[in-house]
């Protein structure tokens, strides 16, 4: 079992950053590939990044790739996602989630656990 908390999310100025935090319970953390997705009013829920047990391998969505970084530390059970240069599109409650396995997936199906989600808002 997994308990996920995020944080980190607010109202930003277009071209500003936000670090997103994740921080987990459950003694499986480290040894479960982890994502963050996001979703807009009146869309469906979509990738954002993932990464693998061992922070080794990650993996975005071409929206984000050289704008956001995921990362992980696993001595203190936390998952992280730095935005950077964000976008009035980029606006969306986000989400952290949770396999219960070590490889990276793109699916909201793959992951069993999730967070409630912390809103981004970035404005023009």
């Amino acid at each position: 079992q997994v308990q996920l908390v995020e944080s980190g999310g607010g109202l930003v100025q277009a071209g500003g950053s936000l670090r997103l935090s994740c921080a987990a319970s459950g003694r499986t953390f480290s040894s479960s590939a982890m994502g963050w997705f996001r979703q807009a009013p009146g869309k469906e829920r979509e990738f954002v990044a993932t990464i693998s047990r061992s922070g080794s391998v990650t993996d975005y969505t071409d929206s984000v790739k050289g704008r956001f970084t995921i990362s992980r530390n696993n001595a203190e059970n936390t998952v992280y996602l730095q935005m950077n240069s964000l976008k009035p599109e980029d606006t969306a409650l986000y989400y952290c989630a949770a396999r219960d396995s070590s490889g990276v997936r793109t699916i909201p199906g793959a992951y069993i656990y999730w967070g409630q989600g912390t809103q981004v808002t970035v404005s023009s």
